[in-house]
């Protein structure tokens, strides 16, 4: 039997299976990542702690949903970046055209935390101010699936 603090984060695994969702219904999966001093991000586009990237196959190059990371290069502002994401900082998933996906549990403090259950989540609408073929500003605002 394997003991709940040797498994592996369900995390990863979710974050892979929304992104393949997104791509094969056709919508942009985008990511929310908080960001400390591990995450390697232009931190210009930093905004509260936190950046939301893009991260469809059109948008990146060389991209890797790996257990530990997400990495790949990207265009910002023209100019080419390197973004490697460790997996525990990234905070939500979904689809920039209607918000659905998934949102994580904020990594503590202390370390990181054991994911025991991801929170479905939709946008809020009648808060949301984009249109379907607007970029997103930021985070949808979010709520909980009953």
């Amino acid at each position: 039997m394997i003991n709940i603090t040797q498994s592996t984060s369900t995390r990863p695994y979710l974050v892979r299976a929304l992104h393949e969702w997104c791509t094969d219904n056709g919508f942009t999966p985008y990511v929310a990542v908080l960001v400390d001093e591990t995450v390697q991000v232009p931190r210009e586009y930093i905004n509260n702690g936190e950046i939301v990237l893009n991260v469809s196959f059109d948008a990146t190059s060389s991209l890797q949903l790996s257990n530990e990371f997400i990495q790949f290069k990207a265009r910002f502002g023209g100019v080419a970046r390197d973004i490697v994401v460790p997996m525990g900082r990234v905070i939500a998933i979904y689809a920039r055209e209607n918000g659905q996906g998934m949102a994580f549990p904020a990594p503590s403090a202390s370390g990181p935390t054991i994911d025991t259950a991801a929170d479905s989540v939709e946008t809020n609408a009648a808060q949301s101010k984009t249109t379907p073929n607007a970029p997103s500003p930021g985070r949808p605002q979010l709520k909980r699936i009953k």
